[in-house]
This record gives structure tokens, C-alpha cells and sequence, in this order.
């Protein structure tokens, strides 16, 4: 019988696989996460298998990545939880006819309405991801100050005795082996010059945050303004360096006009809202209250903070067309 089912590779290509597992014992479903013993009881009203793809920034420029997984929904298409992952689907359809589980099959669906469906959550919302924490994550700050260091004495060392060129020849593999090898956080080995930059970049960006031209999140997205010479104003969302929405900011129908903070049970995001009280944006998680009312005072938009009852949230989830989850 197919009572268990694990993924069989990472979420994005050439990630690491998951250490999770789903298992069925006639009553309910079960998940765990081997890396941190996390374990959890569920009974979905179906499975969703999902693969959309997301804005990445490289070194190569802005490119598209493809991320895939499987999440339990309830009966209303909440997502109770979400295993990223590579699933194999002979395996899913087999574990799915076993437990007597339906399956939606999200693989052919356009991109944005992955999004909004993994973005709808439900109050206990989980997400196992199955991954050992980084070697040396503790001691990533310290490693990369002392790599930047040394990265800075090398580059006078080769500088003051005629050797630059070797440095801009180090420095530029250096750069690439880091890209394949995703450890981005180490760039600074091969450019000294973010020891000093990153310190300006941060206090820059408190000033931004205080002056309300830019609201930032602890889990790393940020809401902020650009004028577009050609579109007109628009109003974006950054995760990290990459651009992940880009919305007109004007107050005509389908425009970006208002902010939604909301919270439902345990459950809290911002809505993008357009002229007509619509939404246009799901930004599911937490947003500081204080940031974004600044933010909405600066740029001369609304900004309403409800609790929301289960159907205001129902119709919200799935009237809005468009999510970053």
C-alpha cells in the first residue's frame, strides 16, 4: 500500500530535497520534518500539486525560476499546509487513491493563480521545509566580515605591488564560483567595498522606512514607489533585490489606490486594494502598522486595518487575482 509519500527532490532545480514525509493511517494525515522533528495531524479536504514560476535576480540579471511543492487545502481551498518540494505525481495520484484524498493537479495552472492559491491560508497555516539549516548560518555574519577583511588586504597587497589586473581577474571568478555555488553571502570576500557600503545601505534605508518611502517586513519584502516615464507611478514589491510586482498607481479602475491590513484568527497580510474597493495584491504575513501608515500618509493613499469575520476573508482570498506567497 502507498501509506507514505516523499518528495524526491528540492523545490527549485539542483536544491536540496526535503527531509519531510506524508503518511496516511485511514483517519487522518500526517506530516513531519526529519531536520527538525516537527510533526503535525491534518485532515485536508484535498491536496494541491503546484508549480509556478517566480522573479529571481542573478547575476545574469533578472530571470525566472520554478519552484514546485504540494499543500494540504481545506474545504473551502485554504491552505493548511505546504511542503515544498519535488513530488513525483505517479506517486501523489497512488498516495491520493489510498487515503482516499482528491488531488488538484496545479502544474498546468498560469502562474498567478498558484500564487494566490498558496497565499490564501488558513488559521494554523504551517510550512515544513524539510532543509538542514546552512553550514555556518550561526557564524555567517562573523565569516563574511572576516573574509571581507582579508578580501580588502589581498586586493591592496596585489594593488600596491602592480598586480591589479590579477585582482580583477581573482575577484571575477571568484564571483561566478560563489554564484553556482549559492553562497551569495560570501560576495564580500571578492568585494571589499560592501564592508563599508552595507552599513550606508541599511542606515539609507531606516531613513527611507522613517521618511514613509518605503515599508520593509521582517521575512524580506519591501512596498515602495517608482515614477515610470512612461507608465506613470507605479507602486512595487521587492523581495530582496528582485522586483515581484509592479502595479499602476493611479485612482482609475484595476489601480493600485489602497492598503488593507488585515488580520483574521491567527492569520494577518496586506491587500493591495483598487479604486473600487477590489483587490488587486495579496502580501499574506506580518506588516508593520506603523510603517505602512507613513508610507500610505506619504504617497497619498488610504489605509484601513480591519479584523476580518471568515467570509469577508473567503471573498478577499478569492476575488483577488494576484498574490506573493
Amino acid at each position: 500500500m502507498d501509506s507514505q509519500l516523499v518528495p524526491h527532490g528540492g523545490a527549485i532545480v539542483g536544491a536540496a530535497c526535503p527531509e519531510t514525509a506524508l503518511s496516511w493511517d485511514g483517519h487522518s494525515l500526517s506530516a513531519t520534518d526529519a531536520t527538525t522533528g516537527d510533526s503535525l495531524r491534518l485532515t485536508p479536504a484535498a491536496l494541491f500539486h503546484y508549480q509556478y514560476d517566480e522573479p529571481i535576480t542573478t547575476s545574469k540579471g533578472g530571470q525566472q525560476q520554478s519552484v514546485t511543492g504540494l499543500a494540504a487545502l481545506d474545504a473551502d481551498g485554504l491552505v493548511l499546509l505546504d511542503l515544498p518540494g519535488s513530488w513525483h505525481a505517479p506517486d501523489v495520484h497512488a498516495f491520493t487513491v489510498n487515503a482516499g484524498i482528491p488531488v488538484v493537479d496545479g502544474r498546468a495552472h498560469r502562474p498567478y493563480r498558484v500564487r494566490a492559491t498558496l497565499a490564501a491560508r488558513a488559521p494554523g497555516w504551517r510550512r515544513l521545509r524539510g532543509l538542514r539549516r546552512p553550514f555556518l548560518a550561526r557564524w555567517r555574519k562573523h565569516v563574511s566580515i572576516g573574509v571581507g577583511v582579508a578580501g580588502l588586504a589581498l586586493m591592496v597587497y596585489l594593488a600596491s605591488t602592480g598586480m591589479w589586473f590579477a585582482w580583477r581577474g581573482l575577484s571575477s571568478v571568484g564571483r561566478i564560483l560563489l554564484d553556482i555555488l549559492e553562497a551569495k553571502w560570501l560576495f564580500v570576500a571578492f568585494s571589499p567595498a560592501l564592508l563599508v557600503l552595507r552599513p550606508i545601505s541599511a542606515r539609507l534605508q531606516r531613513r527611507r522606512i522613517a521618511r514613509g518611502e518605503v515599508v520593509s517586513t521582517p521575512g524580506g519584502l519591501t512596498l515602495t514607489t517608482k515614477e515610470d516615464a512612461h507608465r506613470g507611478p507605479r507602486l512595487q514589491v521587492h523581495r530582496g533585490q528582485t522586483l515581484v510586482a509592479n502595479l499602476p498607481l493611479r485612482r482609475t479602475p484595476r489601480r493600485a489606490c489602497g492598503l488593507l491590513l488585515y488580520s483574521y484568527e491567527d492569520r494577518t497580510g496586506l491587500f493591495i486594494m483598487d479604486a473600487d474597493g477590489s483587490p488587486l495584491h495579496h502580501l499574506p504575513g506580518p506588516w508593520p502598522a506603523e510603517q505602512l501608515n507613513r508610507f500610505a500618509q506619504h504617497i497619498g493613499m488610504s489605509l484601513a486595518v480591519h479584523r476580518l469575520p471568515r467570509e469577508e476573508y473567503l471573498n478577499l482570498i478569492k476575488t483577488c487575482p494576484e498574490a506573493t506567497p
